[in-house]
């Protein structure tokens, strides 16, 4: 099984995409994460510059905010269609409210399930705070009720949420483990979604279990027959990165850690494969 890996867009926006294509690529990303231009201009520009370097793309959808569920599930609707209507190898979904019904993030689940099936896509759905999968324990629920619910596993959120590293919540992380198909490889800690530097000895715990979770992802699908499977290194610029007092400098480089997040994956998965 061959892992791909995926660079964000996210806090690289200043960065014309024809630039920002060639750096991923020299980089030695398989393809780029990011949202989907409304602007027809905009859009042909970012899938010119893909196209040109060789790069894959991974739809992200994000944008859809809004409390009312009517207007958030055409809002959701609308931007899921744009987003496969330009072939995306998938489509990440942050989906739902935290705060919405189970029934009204069901429907908007279902939604995304057809137009999966309308134009073979495949959507998955990231854990997130503040929306449907905002924890482990919720997340399950919705996994034991729809079978065929497919995520985007970011543990960072669910770590900040449980303000711990999940030990009381194994079952809810092994059952989400088992439906992941999309990885975002960024590490949180108990008290927030982003460590300032995987790095750093500080850390070391926290990384230690989003690695075990991901070789159990790498595991899982591999045990399936899957021929390949994504990872984005989504560490985020400030805020999710510390800033240093009075000078307001990030502590570390977003694009240094997420290099080194994905050369340590690729190291570990596709150089060197384990069972």
């Amino acid at each position: 099984m061959k892992v791909l890996f995926f660079c964000p867009r996210w806090g690289m926006a200043h960065v014309p995409w024809p630039a920002f294509a060639q750096q991923v690529k020299a980089a030695g990303y398989d393809g780029v994460e990011t949202d989907v231009p409304a602007n027809e201009q905009e859009r042909n520009v970012m899938l010119e510059a893909l196209a040109a370097s060789g790069l894959l793309l991974i739809a992200q959808h994000w944008e859809t905010v809004t409390p009312d569920f009517d207007a958030h599930l055409a809002a959701y609707t609308e931007r899921l269609k744009r987003m496969a209507a330009v072939s995306p190898l998938c489509i990440n979904a942050q989906t739902g409210r935290d705060f919405f019904t189970m029934e009204q993030n069901l429907q908007l689940i279902a939604a995304a399930d057809a137009i999966s099936a309308a134009t073979g896509i495949p959507v998955y759905h990231e854990t997130h705070r503040g929306k449907f999968s905002f924890a482990a324990h919720i997340t399950a629920a919705y996994l034991q009720e729809v079978r065929g619910l497919h995520l985007t596993l970011d543990l960072s959120h669910w770590v900040a949420v449980a303000e711990s590293l999940l030990e009381e919540q194994l079952a809810a992380v092994s059952l989400a483990v088992t439906r992941t198909r999309h990885i975002h490889a960024r590490v949180g800690h108990t008290q927030g979604p982003q460590v300032s530097d995987p790095r750093a000895p500080e850390w070391q715990d926290a990384l230690h279990l989003h690695l075990t979770c991901w070789d159990e992802v790498y595991r899982v699908n591999k045990r399936a027959g899957a021929q390949q499977l994504t990872v984005t290194s989504e560490f985020g610029p400030p805020p999710y990165m510390p800033l240093l007092p009075y000078t307001r400098q990030p502590v570390a480089d977003q694009w240094e850690i997420n290099c080194y997040m994905r050369s340590l994956l690729n190291s570990r998965y596709n150089l060197n494969p384990f069972q």
